[in-house]
């Protein structure tokens, strides 16, 4: 099955989503972008990984003022992975309060659902050395 140009607008859109919730502090809503047992390893951040909505949810509350106030993502690259199922490869770059910005590269699956697409894992890998060091 080739991924229509509405699956690819409807998965850019998701995963844009991801950070406007975060930076507005919508987190009950993350079931948009994510489904229920989620998987979102933040290893390279101390955090190992996060399992599930409440797991996110909580990972964020208890950063409270340490999280990023801006999460931009960009450079979005999708390749089909089977039926109903899209790797999904992005820039992500954090701003946070203080001005200081970092950048990361999200690895996710996406899968087709009842209600639509959702990432049912992600892995963040912090970009700290150039040239992919």
């Amino acid at each position: 099955m080739t991924l229509s140009w509405n699956d690819h607008v409807a998965i850019n859109e998701l995963i844009a989503l991801h950070g406007h919730l975060c930076d507005t502090g919508e987190l009950d809503r993350l079931d948009e972008v994510f489904t229920p047992d989620v998987a979102y390893d933040v290893t390279d951040f101390g955090f190992g990984v996060l399992r599930g909505l409440t797991g996110n949810r909580d990972a964020a509350l208890a950063l409270g003022d340490r999280n990023p106030v801006g999460h931009h993502v960009t450079n979005i690259i999708l390749t089909e992975h089977g039926p109903d199922r899209v790797l999904a490869r992005s820039k992500g770059i954090g701003i946070m309060a203080d001005g200081k910005c970092g950048s990361v590269t999200y690895d996710d699956t996406v899968v087709r659902r009842e209600e639509g697409w959702r990432i049912s894992e992600r892995i963040v890998r912090a970009r700290r050395v150039p040239l992919g060091g």
